[in-house]
């Protein structure tokens, strides 16, 4: 059995791509299916969050699993395969294992340190359990890769202050705001969408002495709920597009499919305000404004990938910090590794075990006749001759497979 991880992240490409290559949360099910339908392919999970879309797998030593997963990429999102195969990146074995331990310690995100990534981890983890692509058997290889990047993660924020040292998208997207209006008070702010990211950009928005926040969303319960939290006034998610004309600040991050805002209904807002400059957030994947927009005068435009080149501008903070977290990796990945290997040993001397007695006792039988009538006694005689013969030879075949391999050092 062995282990890959498929995928793509926002380093190796654009936020256009990911957009396509993105799962919503609802057709994960179905996907997990499709994926489990795939030859040699043996368990799997598919992580999708707006900076990465990765899947992970473990199949049969003689598949392909690397073109299995590629097709299953290209078909589920209908996009051509020579379009999407140069932005995948590819790990197996110890590789892939150190790169979920990265991923869950948050050491391979746009913001090293946030706290998001091991949340989307779990998610994407529960829903591939529910439905059947990982197996909690002996055989579940992945599911003790999982649960032990679950407890590495655990063990990095908790050994080291890589959590205090995260810069976020959110506090980026506010940077540059300033950077546009000077200072940000007497701004009027519209968040459409209430997720984590929103909610984040809304807090910060509004220590940074915004006049007015409006929210929607299409659950007005959960506009409500971050309206409540950060002081600010709930507007119907059908007539928001109204209210783009009395602000200064658009932070869309919807789960919409498609844009919700377009070039023209901008260009509209742009006049209303007689040219007045509109700075415009979009941290959602697949992105919810129009790109064109951007071409217009007055309104500027950023989504997730520009705040990502803010971010990293902040990083040589994070890195002495990242770089302890690192250790941690290497030294967890070597534990895991020990531990598989040891594994697939007991495995191994059980098997042995097995195929010797099945000799030891078939032999016995065949030659029954040959041996004439011998007493009960002389039959557990010769019962224990064999055994001792058999675990004298096991005994030497099990110390080299467990590692003491005297045969070949001498």
């Amino acid at each position: 059995m062995k282990l890959l991880i498929t995928g793509l992240n926002h380093r190796t490409a654009p936020v256009e791509v990911r957009e396509r290559l993105a799962f919503e949360a609802q057709a994960l099910p179905d996907a997990l299916d499709q994926l489990k339908q795939r030859p040699g392919l043996l368990e799997g999970m598919i992580l999708s969050t707006c900076n990465r879309v990765e899947v992970a797998v473990t199949a049969d030593e003689g598949t392909d699993a690397g073109l299995a997963v590629e097709g299953f990429l290209a078909e589920s999102r209908s996009v051509a395969r020579d379009w999407v195969a140069p932005h995948l990146y590819r790990y197996d074995g110890p590789d892939a294992i150190r790169h979920l331990f990265r991923v869950a310690s948050s050491l391979d995100s746009m913001v090293v340190g946030e706290p998001q990534i091991l949340g989307q981890m779990k998610a994407a983890y529960a829903v591939a359990k529910e439905r059947g692509a990982i197996s909690t058997a002996t055989s579940g290889f992945l599911d003790q890769v999982l649960t032990k990047a679950f407890n590495v993660a655990k063990r990095v924020r908790t050994e080291t202050e890589i959590g205090e040292s995260a810069v976020s998208v959110s506090y980026a997207a506010v940077a540059l705001a300033r950077e546009i209006f000077g200072s940000l008070k007497g701004q009027r702010v519209l968040v459409v969408g209430a997720g984590k990211m929103a909610e984040s950009a809304a807090r910060h928005l509004r220590r940074a002495g915004v006049l007015e926040i409006l929210v929607t969303n299409r659950t007005r319960e959960r506009a409500v709920a971050l309206a409540d939290e950060v002081s600010g006034r709930v507007i119907d998610y059908e007539r928001f597009h109204e209210a783009l004309p009395e602000v200064d600040i658009l932070l869309a991050s919807s789960g919409a499919t498609s844009y919700i805002v377009t070039c023209e209904e901008m260009r509209a807002a742009i006049s209303k305000r007689r040219n007045r400059p509109m700075f415009l957030i979009d941290i959602a994947v697949p992105r919810n404004i129009e790109p064109s927009a951007n071409e217009l005068d007055n309104v500027f435009l950023y989504d997730i990938d520009d705040l990502g080149k803010v971010v990293d501008t902040n990083l040589r903070g994070r890195l002495e910090v990242a770089q302890q977290a690192e250790l941690i990796i290497v030294e967890e990945v070597n534990r895991m590794m020990t531990r598989l290997k040891a594994r697939e040993s007991s495995s191994a001397i059980v098997s042995l075990q097995e195929q010797v007695e099945q000799w030891r006792v078939g032999e016995i039988e065949r030659r029954r006749g040959k041996l004439g009538d011998l007493t009960p006694q002389q039959w557990e005689q010769l019962d224990a001759i064999t055994r001792g013969i058999a675990n004298k030879f096991l005994h030497e075949m099990i110390t080299k497979v467990r590692g003491g391999k005297k045969g070949e050092d001498e």
